[in-house]
């Protein structure tokens, strides 16, 4: 069975907020995840997303040629991360047991939020350059490949879209994954900002549906098949349209 977690605003990049389903053949049945798996799903997408915004926020500042220092330091996008978690989840980051899973996931995912920012400085403080190719999307698919790395398997956190507007061949969805967007995301009466949960096997796994923002349109909208500011190919999405997901796993102990 799925059911709904609190889910926080959505972070630019133009996307909002969302999740998944079970495939005939992927598994057998969804179960009532635990309720300990369900909250750290979310702390950790809710994160994610709440540091995504900060990048989204700022695109215009990033993307500006004449200015040089953007103000994006590591350590001031982390605390404006976690005013953003603080507004969204309606509560601070919660304070995790040493050593627990929870407060091990915490840490990669800071820790990944602000290495990411470091990494880029040059690249974004750039001048005489408008386009970077910094994009909200670019910022959080690096943090979640740098945060799925620290955790050595034990939680691997995934962007992932349909099929049909995959861009980067590494966000392509799994047969899980596909069927969730399929059975699921794309159905009309799905509830939307409703997260997905499902024990498939000896792995808890969790998507979160987002939707194409105005700031995602710019790139992803109309007319569909013109060059963006990337180079790539507008999808002619309209805005609330679905266009990808979070996706999280989490092998369970058994």
């Amino acid at each position: 069975m799925s059911s709904t977690v609190r889910v926080g605003k959505c972070a630019g990049a133009g996307l909002a907020v969302l999740f998944f389903l079970l495939a005939s053949g992927v598994a057998s049945q969804a179960y009532a995840a635990d309720a300990g798996e369900e909250e750290l799903a979310s702390e950790l997408t809710v994160l994610l997303r709440s540091a995504r915004l900060v990048i989204s926020d700022n695109q215009a500042a990033i993307n500006d040629p004449g200015k040089g220092d953007k103000g994006l330091a590591p350590d001031k996008v982390l605390s404006q991360a976690r005013e953003n978690y603080k507004k969204a989840a309606g509560k601070p980051l919660s304070n995790a047991a040493a050593g627990s899973l929870q407060a091990r996931s915490q840490k990669a995912m800071l820790e990944s939020i602000g290495e990411v920012m470091a990494k880029n400085q040059a690249l974004i403080n750039e001048t005489g350059k408008a386009y970077k190719g910094f994009l909200p999307a670019v910022f959080a698919r690096q943090v979640a490949e740098s945060f799925s790395a620290k955790m050595a398997g034990e939680i691997v956190v995934k962007l992932t879209a349909p099929k049909e507007l995959i861009r980067n061949r590494t966000n392509r969805p799994d047969e899980w994954e596909h069927s969730v967007f399929v059975q699921q995301f794309k159905r009309a009466d799905y509830v939307k900002g409703k997260p997905y949960f499902q024990t498939v096997g000896s792995t808890f796994r969790y998507m979160i549906p987002e939707y194409y923002g105005a700031t995602c349109l710019q790139c992803h909208g109309e007319p569909k098949g013109e060059k963006d500011i990337s180079g790539g190919l507008k999808e002619g999405a309209k805005l609330g349209d679905l266009g990808g997901a979070l996706s999280l796993s989490i092998p369970t102990k058994k």
